[in-house]
């Protein structure tokens, strides 16, 4: 472990924590009804919005027409998509000229950006045009974003409601979340993003000449059908321009992780250097950091907040010590072939294979934990050439359900309902009735969070186990044996907890890999939503009981451990089989010479 590692850790922490604090109190008042305080203006049009769309703003939903507003929203958004890439060959902003995207592509990229999981099997730059980028793509970044702020409202208004049929009402929530969180910070960090030299135009592809041209080989067959090698030179290169500054921010800010170019945050259009690395870093952990603490206001009792952000840090820490220890070490292949492993003045040796020069070891070994850890997927490095134990962490961080900071909103719920599993866990240990927040925790609700925990696990081990099976799923494999292995588990992995991010070794942009994991995205998301939101409602409509002598504290450290240990225990009884046979298999066999 370097003395470099463990500064950014802390540097990393220390502002993440100050900029989260204040804006969790922001939240926690946007969460409640009636005005921002500080933004009047934008409050007009806010009842603007409500009037234009008939929505009455005072109306209350129970849980099932909450339920039911999310789930038209969002197949209606992912119709949407859907059109747009289907069509948007004959529609502007398309100077490249790009075709119609396959239905199968369309279909599964529509599933993709609604449910927050931005799992691209396509190269932006050539494949999707500027109005699709920005009008299907961005929206949806935006608006899935706003759904999980607004489920994790919901959810807290349960604990914190008496007596309550009521949990918000699902149009006010999406759009406050949208109008007062999402959109100004995006715009405040495009901004910045633009300064540091991510570009943000409507050009079309600038064809440049290289300073040093380039001659290569490729072959081909003569008229006679006999295949022969060329020798070809390339004395240009296309340099895709495009309105990307716009797409980054809102991809971080609101953990979707879908990058304009195919390179993602490793291109440097995306991430030019290393202060806009960190700041990505910092924007993808901001609101998930930020809803602890509005959490903590929102029940009344901030220490509440504090206890769910700690079982998070100590996880994240834990974790990400281990992929810095992993990727800090010499590759021993390479090693073995005498090669240089120490390539950069960011970075002191380890495994520099698929990592920018820019970023070094240790800032790239963080991205990844960061990226995964939240459901955001965005990437700076190829998690496919990180050591096997280094990628077996971002595995294991999707796998936990991205309850570790997590996604925008689903962070907190998935933690939170972990919190509801932990004092049902403690309950019978002394055999009381369970409650968390002053409300009993009792079958409804433990129902209800056993199909929230299991239906990942079902999701990933099931599609893992048709891809290995069927043929079309083995084609896609490009590394054989318990690689080949990991980068399917990888995939459904990080599809069934809309993650995003990928073992680009895997060759998914086929028909079979765009059905399946489309299946695992659409159920991860909103087959744990609705009975979350089931939760809410059962918790909303009971009594907050006062704390007594035999109620169990939720804020000391006895809780944060608690609840840490069943994160953990779930996640290794329905997991370490399938990792087993993939990481960990690879590990043995790269260090067994």
């Amino acid at each position: 472990m370097t003395t470099q590692a463990i500064v950014l850790l802390l540097v990393f922490f220390a502002l993440l924590l100050a900029m989260a604090y204040p804006l969790g109190h922001f939240i926690a008042r946007l969460a409640a009804a009636g005005r921002v305080p500080g933004w009047g203006w934008l409050g007009r049009v806010e009842n603007m919005l409500y009037r234009t769309a008939g929505v009455d703003a005072q109306q209350g939903m129970g849980w099932k027409v909450y339920a039911i507003a999310l789930l038209v929203f969002n197949t209606l958004g992912a119709l949407v998509v859907y059109v747009l890439q289907r069509v948007q060959q004959w529609l502007p902003l398309n100077p490249q000229g790009m075709a119609n995207v396959s239905p199968d592509s369309a279909f599964n990229t529509a599933v993709s950006f609604v449910s927050n999981t931005n799992w691209q099997g396509y190269s932006g730059e050539s494949t999707m045009s500027y109005l699709t980028q920005m009008l299907a793509l961005v929206g949806q970044n935006f608006f899935s974003a706003a759904t999980g702020i607004a489920v994790v409202f919901a959810l807290i208004r349960g604990f914190s409601r008496h007596s309550s049929q009521s949990l918000g009402n699902f149009w006010v929530d999406i759009t406050r979340a949208t109008l007062y969180l999402l959109l100004p910070l995006s715009l405040i960090f495009a901004v910045f993003l633009m300064g540091q030299g991510v570009i943000q135009n409507f050009d079309g592809y600038k064809e440049v000449s290289l300073l040093d041209p380039i001659t290569y080989s490729q072959p081909i067959k003569d008229a006679q059908g006999n295949p022969i090698t060329e020798t070809l030179t390339a004395k240009t290169q296309t340099i895709a321009m495009g309105p990307v500054a716009s797409q980054e921010a809102i991809k971080m800010i609101g953990t979707n992780g879908g990058g304009f170019f195919n390179a993602n945050s490793a291109h440097p259009y995306e991430n030019p250097n290393y202060l806009t690395n960190f700041a990505q870093m910092l924007s993808i952990f901001l609101i998930p950091a930020a809803l602890c603490f509005a959490f903590g206001r929102m029940v009344g009792d901030i220490r509440q907040g504090w206890a769910v952000l700690g079982a998070m840090t100590i996880l994240f820490i834990v974790l990400t010590l281990g992929v810095f220890a992993a990727e800090q070490q010499a590759h021993p292949v390479l090693h073995s072939l005498g090669v240089d492993q120490v390539t950069s003045a960011l970075q002191s040796g380890g495994n520099m294979e698929g990592k920018e020069t820019r970023f070094g070891i240790s800032a790239s070994a963080l991205f990844a934990a960061i990226t995964t850890a939240a459901s955001c997927g965005a990437v700076n490095a190829m998690h496919d050439s990180l050591m096997p134990l280094g990628g077996l962490v971002p595995i294991v961080f999707m796998q936990f359900g991205e309850v570790v900071f997590g996604g925008v909103g689903s962070g907190l719920y998935g933690m939170l309902i972990f919190a509801i599993l932990a004092v049902f866990i403690a309950g019978l240990m002394i055999g009381r009735t369970p409650e968390y927040l002053g409300k009993k925790i009792q079958a409804y609700e433990m129902k209800m969070t056993a199909i929230v925990i299991l239906v990942t696990p079902a999701l990933v081990l099931i599609g893992t186990a048709i891809a290995v099976m069927a043929a079309d799923g083995k084609a896609g494999i490009a590394n054989p044996g318990a690689h080949g292995f990991s980068e399917i588990l990888y995939a459904f992995t990080s599809a069934a907890n809309n993650n995003g991010s990928a073992f680009a070794g895997l060759s998914a942009n086929t028909p079979f890999y765009n059905v399946l994991l489309a299946i695992a995205m659409w159920f991860g998301r909103f087959a744990t939503i609705v009975p979350i939101l089931a939760i809410a409602g059962s918790l909303a409509a009971k009594k907050r009981l006062e704390a007594n002598a035999g109620t169990m504290p939720t804020h000391g450290w006895m809780f944060i451990s608690l609840l840490v240990g069943t994160v953990v225990l779930i996640s290794v009884l329905n997991y370490i089989p399938a990792l087993a046979l993939g990481p960990v298999v690879e590990h043995l066999q790269l260090f067994a010479h």
